[in-house]
């Protein structure tokens, strides 16, 4: 299935906990609000704005906190999970909608997959790219555990943790890392040749897949939006996130129910190594705990960026999905 745009996009800032999030919309009928991870932006969503407006939906995407035209919070605690399902309430609620179809890829997807936890009474279903659902708690905390990992091999979650090395390295070769990571994370990189490098002595542009050439699902003008955005900006905003993950796994002691009872899909590329490195069983475990998981879609010759790299697959399951929900 092909789509081209048919409704203009409308851009816009609204004001959502205290903070100008960057909108962008186009369509009309039924909600669906996308969540980008790192490094993306609303524009990692250009595809599916246009397929799901086509097929008679009101399609959002926005940019996270920090990150291209949303503003950047002072409060650390703004990437955690208490902030960010707000924000996604937030959004739906600004445009005058009580409930939603929400769409998470990377750290977008834990965001969902919580929100679905935390308030399914205002979720209509959600749709998750990349990051599968895993409903324990581990018994250890984040940063310890990705500590251990980085005693033996580079884990780029151990690099961010410290505000200042990532943030500089990335923000002075901004090009270079997003050309590199692109193309190491997706079907046609190898992102396993990363974990031959030690952690000492590493940041993350030493350790990537070497790449100056053009990958065949990002234009040179898509690049350059990407370059343009996240040159203005930085990349301190995404990077935030992953300094939040010890402030996540908190917020999850206690919780006793981590079922997911809204209608459900789940979307990754056969070649994404995301839900490669989660424990033995991941997909196993998130039928468990999902009992409305509706599909499990794994896109031929996919990686991680499977919506940008494969569009019309995407676009197809998603469609399906939604008009299940009717």
């Amino acid at each position: 299935m092909t789509h081209s745009p048919t409704v203009e996009r409308t851009h816009r800032h609204l004001e959502v906990d205290g903070l100008a999030f960057h909108v962008v919309e186009q369509g009309e009928g039924p909600l669906v609000v996308m969540a980008h991870g790192f490094p993306g932006l609303w524009y990692s969503w250009r595809h599916q704005l246009d397929a799901l407006s086509a097929a008679g939906y009101r399609a959002v995407a926005f940019d996270q906190p920090g990150v291209g035209g949303t503003e950047m919070p002072v409060d650390p605690d703004a990437w955690d999970m208490d902030h960010l399902t707000s924000n996604l309430l937030g959004i739906a609620s600004a445009l005058g909608e009580d409930r939603a179809t929400y769409v998470g890829h990377d750290f977008g997807g834990p965001t969902v997959w919580e929100l679905a936890v935390r308030h399914p009474g205002r979720v209509r279903g959600i749709a998750v790219l990349s990051t599968p659902y895993e409903p324990e708690r581990p018994d250890t905390r984040p940063t310890e555990s990705y500590a251990a990992v980085a005693a033996r091999h580079f884990l780029h979650k151990h690099y961010f943790q410290p505000v200042g090395p990532a943030d500089r390295e990335l923000d002075a070769n901004v090009e270079a890392f997003l050309r590199r990571l692109f193309f190491t994370l997706s079907g046609e990189g190898d992102y396993w040749a990363v974990w031959e490098h030690p952690s000492a002595g590493n940041g993350y542009l030493d350790v990537l897949n070497e790449f100056d050439g053009q990958l065949p699902w990002l234009t040179d003008d898509d690049m350059a939006y990407y370059v343009a955005e996240y040159t203005r900006t930085g990349f301190t905003g995404g990077l935030s996130w992953y300094r939040a993950a010890d402030r996540n796994w908190e917020l999850k002691e206690g919780r006793t129910d981590p079922t997911i009872r809204v209608p459900a899909l789940f979307i990754a590329g056969t070649d994404d190594s995301v839900p490669a490195m989660a424990r033995t069983g991941v997909i196993e475990r998130m039928q468990a705990a999902v009992p409305d998981l509706r599909d499990v879609v794994r896109v031929p010759g996919a990686g991680h960026w499977v919506q940008q790299e494969r569009p019309e697959a995407v676009n197809d399951a998603l469609v399906a999905f939604l008009r299940s929900l009717a």
